[in-house]
């Protein structure tokens, strides 16, 4: 927020239609002692340390967020979702964002309307590029679940900076983007979420 010029590119970037959505405060978990495979798995192997919500008790996640929407607010920006770092969101946490008044999350498989509880599955298209492995099977994993997709209703694809220093993934990106988008209409969560508030008859 201390950062004018990148506040501003935020503003502009919400009037031009775009969404302000919370991602995480510190995208970082800190590594504890005596953690179990499976915490190790998910916050090591599967994300590199960026669980942050992963196991966050209550209390600590709703000051995060809420500090978050506090400190967007104050810079004129409305963020209505939240989407935890990862997707790695514990129960405890979720409670936390929907006392904090968040809209909306999603998790790799799907999107959660945090005021109704509804669920709409919707598998996201995402790259790992840490390693030559990784970006090999993400490449096929990737095509492999364009194709499973092409009859969605929605189909979401998560795009992260370092994807665009790696040309294969980056083409790739571009080349499933554009056969998703031949029969489907771009959309924000917050869109998508009021439009099935609308049908529901909220």
């Amino acid at each position: 927020m201390e950062d004018r010029g990148f506040v501003r590119w935020l503003q502009d970037l919400e009037a031009q239609g775009h969404e302000i959505v919370i991602h995480g405060y510190f995208h970082e978990r800190p590594r504890r002692e005596g953690e179990q495979l499976r915490e190790k798995f998910f916050t090591r192997f599967y994300t590199n340390d960026e669980g942050e919500f992963y196991d966050l008790g209550y209390d600590e996640a709703f000051r995060r967020i809420t500090q978050a929407r506090d400190e967007f607010t104050k810079a004129g920006l409305k963020p209505r979702g939240f989407v935890a770092p990862a997707w790695l969101l514990g129960s405890a946490a979720e409670r936390a964002a929907i006392e904090a008044e968040m809209e909306y999350t999603t998790r790799l498989t799907g999107v959660r309307d945090l005021r109704f509880g509804d669920n709409f599955l919707a598998r996201t298209l995402v790259y790992s590029v840490r390693s030559g492995w990784r970006r090999v099977a993400s490449l096929a994993w990737n095509g492999v679940l364009a194709r499973q997709l092409a009859g969605a209703l929605l189909a979401r694809v998560s795009i992260h900076p370092l994807d665009r220093d790696h040309p294969e993934i980056w083409q790739q990106i571009l080349r499933l983007t554009d056969r998703l988008i031949e029969n489907r209409t771009a959309t924000t969560y917050r869109e998508w979420i009021a439009e099935k508030r609308t049908r529901r008859g909220v």
